[in-house]
């Protein structure tokens, strides 16, 4: 098995920190307050989650091993953390609107 160099590296390490900046996001923004939640909170804690899904599977997907002859994992590696990235900054969008 190889190892990890170039886009493997760099699609780890940002899916890592979006996922950390996403967390800081969900803790300033109050996911844990105790009022009523109205269908806006909703949404922006399920296209958070949905993105902390598509982040992680970013991971799994890059790092899991191939065979020698068989097609690289770039790709939807690629996509989900376009995905994950959409889908957190639209949750913040949603957050901050009134």
């Amino acid at each position: 098995m190889r190892a990890p160099t170039g886009s493997v590296v760099g699609l780890c390490s940002a899916s890592a920190t979006m996922s950390a900046m996403g967390m800081a996001f969900l803790g300033y923004w109050g996911i844990h307050e105790p009022i009523p939640w109205k269908v806006g909170d909703i949404l922006v804690a399920c296209l958070a989650f949905l993105s902390f899904g598509a982040l992680g599977s970013t991971i799994w997907l890059i790092t899991t091993p191939v065979p020698e002859d068989g097609h690289e994992r770039i790709v939807p590696a690629r996509r989900a953390f376009a995905t994950g990235m959409i889908l957190m900054w639209l949750a913040i969008v949603i957050a901050v609107l009134p």
